[in-house]
């Protein structure tokens, strides 16, 4: 599988949009701190996310920032995380 890994994070104005754009997240990868999630992915996945996202968020008002680190299966991650521990998302399948 040609996965890669992202770290999605967002900035948005209005809660009833954050409560949409948090629940569509929760469909595509694992959540690292309230508006940063991690998502192991595969490019058609990317672009269904990044589509349903564009959907919901006001372009003139939010935010959302899309990081690509590379390959999930040969990516070497070098976090530094204080306080709870930091995991890489596992190879599952993920249910949207």
């Amino acid at each position: 599988m040609n996965e890669r890994l992202y770290i999605v994070t967002y900035d948005i104005a209005s809660r009833r949009r954050w409560r949409r754009v948090f629940r569509t997240m929760e469909g595509y990868g694992e959540r690292l701190q309230l508006s940063v999630f991690q998502c192991r992915l595969t490019s058609r996945q990317r672009v269904e996310m990044a589509a349903a996202l564009d959907m919901i968020i006001h372009h003139g008002e939010d935010h959302v920032v899309i990081l690509d680190l590379g390959p999930a299966d040969k990516l070497s991650l070098r976090v530094e995380s204080l306080g709870k521990r930091f995991e890489v998302v596992a190879r599952e399948p993920i249910i949207v």
